[in-house]
């Protein structure tokens, strides 16, 4: 099997994606260096899990991840997809992913989200509302801001949050919050309200 690998479009430098995750941003340590001010210092990773190579965009910042030009928390990749990271360009090849794999893959990750309460589903609904307010994406809320919108104590959400964290295994490290918005956005946990119903909603 060939090795996936990055390629990108200025420099037509190419990275080839040996390890199962491979950082992407422009500080120091990471595996993809990129020097453009639109990327984040840690800005997404690239992962393999067996024949396929998986983007998770890790910053939710105003310049997110693309893949063909469309904004992305997580997202499968195939051969030839371009990435963009903020204004930063690189193509994916190397991947010889079949159509059968493809299904399989998808069907994996729509079977991976945990059994939830309804008041972890209130929580993550308030995790990511900021960023399904917006095309592109942002940070998400802030353990004080759900705790106003549920009208609980800031001490329980973190509670909420830590049961979350395990229940979707989303590790210790930088931006956790993020990347818990981003894998439940990516299962299709918590989707994007209408905005005309939305402004009605909260003028009402």
């Amino acid at each position: 099997m060939d090795t996936p690998y990055l390629r990108v479009e200025d420099t037509g430098t190419v990275f080839e994606l040996t390890a199962e995750v491979t950082t992407v941003g422009r500080g120091e340590g990471v595996d993809i260096a990129f020097d453009d001010q639109s990327v984040s210092r840690l800005h997404a990773e690239l992962v393999r899990r067996g024949p396929h190579v998986y983007v998770a965009d890790l910053g939710l910042s105003s310049n997110g991840t693309r893949v063909n030009g469309r904004p992305i928390g997580r997202r499968i990749l195939a051969d030839g997809d371009v990435l963009s990271f903020g204004a930063a360009r690189a193509r994916v090849g190397g991947l010889a992913q079949s159509e059968a794999a493809a299904d399989e893959t998808v069907e994996l990750r729509r079977v991976a989200a945990p059994d939830l309460t309804r008041r972890e589903v209130e929580v993550l609904n308030a995790l990511c509302r900021p960023a399904l307010r917006h095309e592109a994406f942002v940070a998400p809320a802030t353990a004080r801001d759900i705790a106003e919108e549920l009208v609980v104590t800031e001490a329980a959400v973190k509670q909420h949050l830590l049961r979350l964290y395990q229940k979707f295994r989303i590790s210790e490290g930088v931006n956790r919050r993020g990347r818990l918005a981003n894998e439940v956005i990516s299962l299709g946990v918590v989707r994007p309200l209408p905005t005309g119903d939305e402004q009605v909603r909260r003028a009402g």
